[in-house]
């Protein structure tokens, strides 16, 4: 299955990343690196890609389970190799996500069961990340 996307550059250090579905989103550097911080860092978007991955497939997981789930955040950290003079490649090295998950009668089986699926098995960004991070989760259950 193929997708596309293509970047644009605007100006210094902005691009516009416009998706193969029709999307857009403005990305740029920090200012120390001729950036103007008008938009999200590239490497971000890594993170945000990872987690939005894995909250789609924990929602929809939990659905099918027919768990009455009202939110779903998934707060990350991650943690990248420090700054290299050499110019090597600063990849990810851990990340952390906390799971905050909201419903009425949410079991914690069927929660901690949709974030291992996804984890391991769904979660396309995580079976990348997993290359060179350590990929790490906790997760709560807000009853409403």
């Amino acid at each position: 299955m193929a997708m596309t996307a293509k970047i644009t550059w605007i100006n210094g250090r902005a691009f516009l990343g416009e998706s193969g579905s029709g999307h857009a989103v403005v990305m740029d550097g920090a200012p120390e690196s001729g950036g103007r911080n008008i938009g999200v860092r590239p490497m971000e978007m890594l993170l945000l890609g990872l987690g939005g991955c894995t909250a789609f497939d924990v929602v929809m997981i939990l659905e099918k389970a027919r768990q009455k789930v009202t939110g779903c955040e998934v707060a990350l950290e991650g943690e990248r190799e420090a700054i290299d003079p050499e110019g090597n490649l600063k990849v990810f090295t851990k990340v952390h996500m906390v799971f905050t998950l909201t419903g009425k009668g949410l079991n914690p089986t069927q929660v901690e069961r949709a974030i291992k699926l996804s984890e391991e098995k769904y979660c396309s960004a995580s079976a990348m990340f997993r290359h060179t991070a350590e990929i790490t989760s906790e997760w709560k259950v807000v009853e409403v």
